[in-house]
């Protein structure tokens, strides 16, 4: 398994985590499991939110870290019409009861909403100081909430911003990327692998993919984790809702690409346009 420090965190996270949308409608035995086989693969990055079945991938999370506490890397999400300051500070001890812990490593604002962000971040750093959450940042920002943020907290306050980001959907690459890097920022990407629609074999990209899968004795999915995490920057949370696919994703970080096989996915699966925003969640 691969580490590198999290945005300003002094903390060494495991480049692949473990994603939980929509892992309350996995079956929940081996949801769990693949949690705790992920924790003894190495995968120490456990992504959560309030909002994923309502509380209830939280719950199953906090079954499955259950005396292991210490091991992980533990990141929830507030809700944005949670997120005033008042707010805030409610759904995060919420989410604290359904995960059994006292404490989150990274607390995330899920989106931008309508509540001034002056409130949420100022929830934030009471919770920091209070040790309820060791550090924060925020999800799907693109650069002017971005910048907002920045004018707001200050450098070095922002760990962490969420995104949409696979081998379909390149456009944080254009600016988000860049943006967070420059400011120290850890960038995150949620669902990896799409919604469903994952490259075949029958596509051009798909066919890429396989054949610099079979020459690493890999599969497509492991490469594709390769490619989206070749820059230091850059995780992933991709769901594992069964241990084999824990076990696929933590090898994922076995595989090193040749910049000709970077280039290859590069102009099979090519960046496009830029964005001005991208969602959920």
């Amino acid at each position: 398994m691969e580490y590198r420090q999290f945005g300003p965190t002094k903390r060494k996270v495991s480049v692949v985590g473990e994603g939980t949308w929509y892992f309350e409608r996995s079956e929940r035995d081996a949801a769990i499991s693949a949690l705790r086989l992920g924790l003894d693969l190495g995968i120490n990055h456990i992504d959560t939110a309030e909002l994923y079945g309502n509380g209830e991938a939280e719950r199953m999370v906090g079954e499955a870290i259950h005396g292991r506490r210490d091991e992980v890397f533990l990141v929830s999400k507030v809700l944005p019409q949670h997120a005033s300051k008042e707010g805030t500070i409610k759904a995060c001890k919420g989410s604290l009861s359904r995960l059994g812990t006292d404490r989150l490593d990274c607390y995330l604002l899920h989106w931008r909403g309508t509540l001034p962000l002056e409130g949420t971040i100022q929830a934030f750093e009471e919770l920091k100081r209070e040790g309820k959450i060791l550090s924060w940042g925020v999800s799907n920002f693109d650069i002017p909430e971005l910048e907002q943020t920045l004018e707001i907290a200050g450098e070095g306050r922002i760990t962490c911003n969420q995104v949409l980001y696979n081998l379909k959907e390149r456009s944080i690459e254009h600016a988000v990327v860049p943006w967070c890097e420059e400011h120290g920022v850890a960038v995150t990407a949620y669902s990896p692998f799409g919604h469903g629609d994952f490259p075949t074999p029958r596509t051009k990209g798909g066919r890429t993919l396989e054949e610099i899968a079979t020459a690493h004795r890999a599969t497509a999915r492991q490469v594709a984790l390769c490619f989206l995490t070749r820059r230091r920057s850059v995780f992933a949370i991709p769901k594992a809702s069964s241990p084999e696919h824990s076990r696929e994703n933590a090898s994922s970080m076995e595989l090193r690409l040749t910049k000709d096989e970077i280039d290859r996915i590069d102009e099979a699966f090519p960046l496009g346009p830029s964005a001005s925003s991208f969602r959920t969640f």
